[in-house]
């Protein structure tokens, strides 16, 4: 990425907001998650000459991530994708856990499946690492304006893949039926869900849903979850989504329903 060059010295520790930050509402707040210390310093650099954008947290692990997405007042995450094996399903995670953040996913470089992977789960702009500071900076108004966000390259693949879904034959598609439990799992699907979580919901395995997706695959013509997505956007699938029911409890042996406690993420470093 091409920034302001800084020492590590200049790099501030994560953890707790900046002192004095009462202006909220005059400020696009701003969480910078990221391992390299070096790019998180370059980020505040930039960030200085901006009179709207403050950081007000910075971490470099996920638990920290995820701690530090509780603990601050942020209107924007910008998440590094090497944090986490599976960047996607982080997303959908962390917009779960906190549904007024923004997120900003800083890919390695430019990915196509990726970039289309992390739309689906709600990622609001996408840039990858060699990103000049005036597109980050735009990217953030943009984001924090409530616009999604793409550069001119990712605004391509999207448009390819929703017209690679538009140009299949809708006539024989528009008739087919799903019953219900295929219903019930294609909502699932568009909520962002994983194979893991729905076969949860549903009270079946994850083997048993990849099934069930494929069948749908084939009945409606589509190729991946992408596709099933913008196809039931389209076709109005899902006009009334299907209550996913709650997972079972486990019993103890007294009979009393029984939970696992939550764990508790690393807690994110002190930012000076």
């Amino acid at each position: 990425m091409a920034s302001i060059p800084v020492s590590v010295g200049d790099e501030a520790k994560v953890g707790q907001p900046l002192q004095g930050d009462d202006d909220s509402g005059r400020f696009i707040r701003v969480i910078v998650a990221d391992t390299q210390a070096i790019f998180r310093a370059g980020l505040r650099k930039i960030f200085a000459l901006e009179d709207d954008i403050r950081v007000v947290g910075q971490s470099e692990t996920l638990a920290q991530t995820l701690s530090a997405a509780n603990k601050f007042s942020a209107d924007i995450l910008i998440f590094e994708a090497a944090l986490t094996p599976n960047p996607a399903d982080t997303v959908s995670d962390l917009l779960r856990q906190s549904p007024g953040l923004r997120m900003v996913v800083v890919t390695p470089e430019p990915d196509e499946e990726l970039t289309l992977d992390l739309l689906r789960r709600g990622a609001h702009g996408i840039v990858s690492r060699d990103v000049e500071p005036e597109q980050l900076v735009d990217c953030l108004h943009k984001v924090a304006q409530g616009e999604p966000w793409l550069d001119s390259r990712g605004i391509h693949w999207v448009l390819k893949a929703y017209r690679t879904q538009g140009v299949r034959p809708a006539s024989s598609r528009a008739k087919v039926q799903l019953t219900p439990k295929e219903t019930l799992i294609v909502s699932c699907v568009t909520q962002g869900m994983k194979n893991k979580e729905i076969a949860l919901r549903v009270g079946t395995t994850e083997q048993v849903v990849k099934n069930y997706l494929r069948k749908v695959y084939d009945k409606l013509g589509v190729a991946d979850r992408l596709e099933l997505a913008l196809f039931c956007l389209n076709n109005r699938v899902l006009e009334a989504p299907a209550k996913t029911p709650a997972p079972p409890q486990a019993s103890s042996g007294n009979g009393k329903a029984t939970g696992t406690a939550p764990t508790t993420p690393q807690t994110p470093e002190k930012v000076s």
